[in-house]
């Protein structure tokens, strides 16, 4: 499964269509969800009446087919112009809010992984983000490569060239899954999910291998000594986007508790801030896209490391670097290209401690401050650029790497994190022991073996 987004020239009798359909997509979440809620309420009340749980109201499902079936039936009485939007438009709304409630409800219950998924919301007019999905119908793209056809929504055209994605169809390599109409940073966008036949591929290199190692100064330092400048968008937009800022606070905006509607220079000063802020994204994704598909196409295996992104953004000093640089997209990017262009990811232990232990003798440190960028080995005396030394470990985390579940293991690390003190560990080879140690093999259940620690992607 693959995307293709295209930008969308849009008329004004164009637009307003597109928006009539994402009201009535919203329009269809709400009615939901305020159906669902009402129950679950009611519910809730029962119980502090002491009712007991077997005459209680009974549940509401939340599922697709039963919100869709519950929609039809009242959707004269709700919305009398239902006829003059697709019928993709109301299941769009209805879609959204059954994804959402099976996610919260899957957090509750813990079959839900990463944050805590929260209970959906209504969704405002305004402060929504407007967009619509089709999934039956008439969708393609037309012969001069500059149009799309919808349904209900007719010929559109594009501000970009379609030719890629025809390309494919033309071949019969592709084929349309769905297409979703977005209103993002004052554009309108359409993004078809097609079912690509991808033809196997290979690296330029298969035999290559190079660790990832990202930061803030540089955003990837390569284990072959390449340096990746971090462009920092949206520090090179920051005096802008203040000064946008200002001029949007200086303007009768929205008020909620009076129900005051904002003045048209308010709209103007916001729609120029979201499209500042639109330009750093797009500058941001089209770097990391460029980037990630370089590296997957030149080398065979790339290693990168677990990151806490969550847990690096509570530094409040860097926090805004970390978001600006995009880790967690960089190593989400290299996940699906490695298997489009016939790599292999590897993904470092987050405890493994890559820019502590000495790329040349293997000796960790067990304490190395965030401040002190050129490692310094006590051990052999290597002097190496911190980054550099932490991406060759990750490079020769492959060698340790095998799939077939056998062969010799050149080191191993920590699988949990170095203690705050103590003496400086050092890296164990297989049928070596420490002076005074005896015995090549580690007791049982106390190997530290990475490679039994590896995912591969």
């Amino acid at each position: 499964m693959q995307a293709y987004r295209f930008a969308l020239d849009l008329t004004a009798g164009q637009e307003r269509d597109v928006l009539a359909h994402a009201g009535a997509a919203r329009l269809a979440h709400n009615w939901a969800l305020a159906r669902v809620k009402a129950v679950m309420d009611q519910r809730a009340a029962e119980r502090t009446y002491g009712v007991p749980d077997g005459q209680l109201t009974e549940l509401v499902s939340w599922s697709l087919p039963a919100l869709r079936k519950a929609w039809n039936a009242v959707k004269a009485d709700v919305a009398p112009w239902w006829a003059q939007c697709s019928k993709e438009a109301f299941n769009t709304g209805l879609d959204t809010l059954a994804r959402a409630l099976k996610n919260w409800a899957d957090s509750r219950s813990g079959k839900r992984r990463g944050r805590p998924a929260g209970f959906p919301r209504f969704k405002s007019r305004r402060r929504g983000v407007a967009s619509v999905r089709f999934t039956t119908g008439a969708i393609r793209v037309e012969p001069d490569r500059m149009h799309v056809v919808l349904p209900r929504l007719g010929r559109l055209k594009l501000h970009e060239s379609a030719r890629k994605l025809a390309r494919r169809l033309e071949a019969g390599t592709a084929r349309i899954m769905s297409a979703t109409v977005r209103r993002d940073g004052g554009r309108w966008y359409v993004a078809f999910c097609v079912e690509v036949d991808r033809a196997e591929r290979g690296p330029a290199r298969p035999d290559s291998v190079v660790g990832v190692d990202v930061g803030i100064k540089h955003l990837a330092v390569l284990s072959t000594g390449e340096l990746v400048d971090n462009p920092r968008h949206l520090a090179a937009a920051q005096q802008r986007m203040r000064r946008l800022g200002r001029a949007l606070a200086r303007k009768q905006g929205p008020d909620r508790r009076t129900r005051q509607r904002p003045s048209n220079r308010w709209q103007r000063a916001a729609d120029r801030l979201g499209r500042a802020h639109a330009r750093v994204a797009n500058l941001r994704r089209d770097g990391l896209h460029k980037l990630t598909t370089r590296l997957v196409r030149e080398h065979g295996t790339i290693v990168v490391e677990d990151l806490n992104v969550t847990g690096m953004l509570a530094n409040r000093r860097l926090a805004r670097h970390i978001a600006d640089a995009g880790f967690a997209e960089i190593r989400r990017q290299l996940t699906y290209k490695t298997g489009w262009n016939g790599g292999r990811l590897l993904v470092a232990d987050r405890w493994y401690p890559s820019s502590k232990t000495c790329s040349g003798c293997g000796a960790v440190k067990t304490k190395l401050a965030l401040s002190e960028r050129i490692y310094t080995c006590r051990a052999c005396g290597l002097v190496l650029d911190r980054d550099l030394n932490a991406a060759r470990n990750l490079a020769a985390i492959a060698a340790q790497y095998n799939t077939a579940g056998s062969g010799p293991v050149s080191g191993r690390g920590a699988d949990q994190k170095t203690r705050p003190s103590g003496q400086v560990a050092v890296k164990r080879q297989p049928g070596t022991a420490l002076a005074g140690k005896t015995g090549t093999v580690p007791p049982q259940g106390g190997t530290t073996d990475h490679a039994l620690t590896m995912r591969i992607r």
